[in-house]
């Protein structure tokens, strides 16, 4: 049976993933499936840096708007709605690229990794209140002695990919890490090419610091603002996101967290973020990396991935 074909345009925050994945959805006659934690949420516009209408240029996204800030968003959830978004793309005769920055949901979509429905919640309920009592810390430092693996890819502070992970060990008695290594052994269902765009370091850092910056100037505090009178709390996925925690912090308790402070945080937190998404891609295999460093401009970036994706379609 002929695989269908799958192009996947990843990449760590700030490196130009929106840009790139416009030009190749109107070359290939794609569509875009995001692939990314926080533009799920309606109302969560600047501190995603979620894709504005004009941006999208006629292209259809998927996986955007589709969720209030109160709502659970996880990678089951993901790879679901992918799925089925995926296949009406097909259906139309037309191309799916899945583009963003979450890599633990593109393997998901793409290797159809399997996800162990055991909960504990008895247990689950037990680890929030250790964080209440000790802090996020606390439980990093637990996940650090059963899957060290685990804990270096994940901030102390993304409390519920903390909490799962020590749920998942304590269910299966064996650490997600492990769990995900033996996914990754998967063949996948598609014909696919799997790019992640790279570039210098200093320069990405550079573009992080700028893009927050310009987030404060649009509205960022307002835009956390207005979520907190809506009812969201700092336990909410949606407020797990950078920059979302961290502005919301600051509203909370903003004598001894002032906004300066919360700022400095999130671009230092972003930087950290991107070295953790690079660090996951150079785990998958069948990856193409791509330096956009060593393009001569954009257009021959496109260029080079709209001729690589041909070659499946």
């Amino acid at each position: 049976m002929t695989k269908k074909p799958l192009i996947l345009l990843a990449g760590p925050t700030a490196v130009g993933k929106t840009e790139s994945s416009i030009a190749l959805a109107k070359a290939l006659n794609g569509e875009i499936i995001s692939a990314d934690s926080m533009q799920v949420y309606r109302g969560l516009d600047v501190g995603s840096a979620k894709i504005t209408k004009e941006e999208m240029q006629g292209v259809p996204h998927y996986l955007i708007d589709i969720l209030d800030p109160r709502e659970e968003f996880h990678v089951m959830a993901f790879q679901s709605l992918a799925r089925e978004a995926a296949e009406d793309i097909w259906s139309r005769e037309k191309v799916p690229i899945v583009t963003g920055g979450t890599g633990f949901y593109i393997q998901s979509l793409l290797y159809g990794v399997e996800f162990s429905a055991d909960v504990d919640q008895e247990y689950r309920d037990s680890l929030w209140k250790l964080c209440d009592e000790k802090g996020p810390e606390e439980l990093h430092r637990m996940l650090a002695e059963v899957d060290p693996e685990t804990a270096e890819n994940l901030s102390a502070n993304n409390v519920k990919r903390v909490i799962r992970s020590l749920e998942f060990y304590h269910v299966n008695q064996m650490p997600i890490s492990e769990h995900n290594r033996v996914e990754r052994e998967r063949t996948s269902p598609y014909d696919f090419k799997y790019f992640v765009l790279t570039m210098d370091r200093e320069k990405l850092y550079e573009r992080i610091g700028l893009r927050v910056d310009l987030m404060m100037k649009a509205g960022l505090l307002d835009e956390v603002k207005a979520l907190k009178e809506q009812g969201s709390m700092p336990e909410d996925t949606a407020m797990q996101g950078i920059g979302y925690k961290e502005i919301l912090h600051h509203l909370n308790d903003p004598e001894n967290y002032p906004l300066d402070l919360a700022v400095e945080d999130i671009k230092k937190n972003t930087r950290h973020f991107a070295k953790r998404q690079l660090t996951w891609f150079r785990r998958e295999k069948e990856v193409i990396w791509v330096d956009k460093d060593s393009f001569a401009d954009q257009d021959a970036l496109i260029q080079y991935l709209i001729g690589e994706s041909k070659k499946i379609l």
